[in-house]
């Protein structure tokens, strides 16, 4: 029977620390690796930034005159919703009944939601205050990934046009962030892929979220958009 001396077992002792700091280590990495991948905001909302206060959405559009009057509002104001974002998730929308994507009106009111929440804000008040500006919906389809049980992969957000250059915004991921300028969406796709570190394997840009289109593939083939139903955004 072999006995272990004092610096065998200080050994033995320094490995098994060893192996639940890297068991640790990669727990944690994980972790995180999944929620980098989601579509929640990369960095806390700045309570700090000043911006043109509104006591309701209808004041908000008396004051504001252009995408940056909204995207400063965004950074200081909108919330991620964790569990709405669950009840979008693509496996998630056939278990629920249908949920419905806010109103312009009710997400200033609630200040939280996910990215097609943000977009349609984005999109409708743009519209209203900026018509110049060519507001667009793009959506952005991620190769899916699974997180706790629930499918992931479409994304939405904004872009508009100023001086012949593309910008975009409303991004849920980045939220107060206004990419560009772009010569064109294709450029920016690339990028933002980049970015997300995950791969995109269709976007389409459209006037709203609601019809069924198709999708530009970023390998310049075209394919069939998901199927989204009457004011429901696929995950």
């Amino acid at each position: 029977m072999r006995v272990l001396g004092l610096r065998g077992r200080n050994k033995m002792n320094t490995l098994r620390i060893f192996y639940i700091f890297i068991f640790i280590l990669v727990c944690s990495n994980v972790s995180y690796a999944a929620t980098s991948l989601t579509d929640e905001p990369a960095f806390e909302r700045d309570l700090s930034i000043p911006y043109q206060g509104a006591d309701s959405y209808g004041q908000a559009l008396d004051r504001w005159k252009t995408a940056e009057d909204i995207n400063i509002w965004i950074a200081g104001s909108f919330l991620y919703d964790k569990a709405r974002a669950i009840k979008l998730s693509l496996n998630q929308r056939t278990k629920n009944e249908e949920i419905l994507i806010y109103t312009p009106s009710e997400f200033f009111e609630r200040k939280a939601g996910v990215c097609v929440d943000l977009a349609r804000f984005g999109v409708e008040t743009l519209r209203i205050i900026d018509p110049n500006s060519d507001p667009k919906y793009l959506m952005i389809e991620f190769d899916p990934i699974q997180i706790d049980g629930n499918t992931f992969r479409l994304h939405w957000l904004v872009s508009f046009e100023r001086n012949g250059m593309t910008y975009f915004f409303c991004d849920s991921k980045r939220p107060g962030y206004i990419a560009g300028p772009y010569k064109n969406t294709e450029v920016f796709i690339r990028e933002y892929e980049r970015y997300r570190g995950r791969k995109i394997v269709a976007h389409r840009g459209s006037e709203s979220y609601q019809k069924q289109r198709k999708l530009k593939s970023t390998k310049a083939r075209v394919t069939n958009s998901p199927n989204i139903k009457p004011n429901v955004a696929d995950r």
